[in-house]
């Protein structure tokens, strides 16, 4: 379970190439990306913070999940992305959809993406933007989301994504929990495939 400040980035559409710039791609870790994020929002030409873009407003430093528009994640299929928004803080991402390749991305490192309907992301949308200190609870175990103002709304998870998020597996993760097996197999091959 998470309880986070939420933060509206009320805009459809958003694709990978805005989340993280192609000219912040030359990382070779999973780290450090945050500080990019949406960085030609974020930022105007001489590098200050732009003060409309919401990601900027102090009320809204520190937000844990994002509540944004439909079809996030479109575009390129790059990890970065997720690596991105998990780096500045994120646990959490609320839309009315996902791109596929980045829901899978999202997941496989860790970064919850929910759905919900349009009209119930558009009512947090509005609560986000009119409520001091707006915080909801993303309760991945009972796939549940909350409020403290009466808000509740059910979403979908695959078992097994939901299972691997729960128990913090990643792909590797996943292949360490047969490692018994996969040192007996390697064991019993030939002296000459070793």
């Amino acid at each position: 379970m998470h309880k986070g400040l939420v933060v509206p980035l009320d805009r459809s559409n958003v694709d990978t190439d805005q989340i993280i710039p192609k000219q912040f791609l030359k990382r070779v870790e999973r780290t450090g990306f945050g500080e990019f994020l949406f960085y030609d929002w974020r930022f105007v030409r001489d590098g200050q913070p732009d003060s409309s873009f919401a990601m900027n407003e102090s009320r809204y430093q520190g937000a844990s999940i994002l509540l944004t528009g439909k079809n996030f994640g479109c575009g390129s299929s790059r990890e970065h992305a997720p690596w991105a928004l998990a780096d500045y803080g994120f646990c959490a991402i609320i839309a009315p959809s996902f791109a596929d390749i980045f829901s899978n991305n999202c997941m496989k490192y860790g970064l919850l993406p929910v759905v919900l309907a349009e009209s119930a992301v558009v009512e947090l949308t509005r609560r986000a933007k009119e409520i001091p200190s707006y915080e909801l609870t993303v309760d991945l175990e009972n796939q549940t989301v909350t409020d403290a103002q009466a808000f509740a709304a059910r979403f979908e998870i695959g078992q097994f994504e939901r299972y691997c998020l729960l128990e913090g597996l990643d792909d590797i993760a996943l292949t360490l929990e047969h490692e018994a097996d996969i040192s007996e197999f390697e064991h019993k091959r030939s002296s000459w495939m070793r």
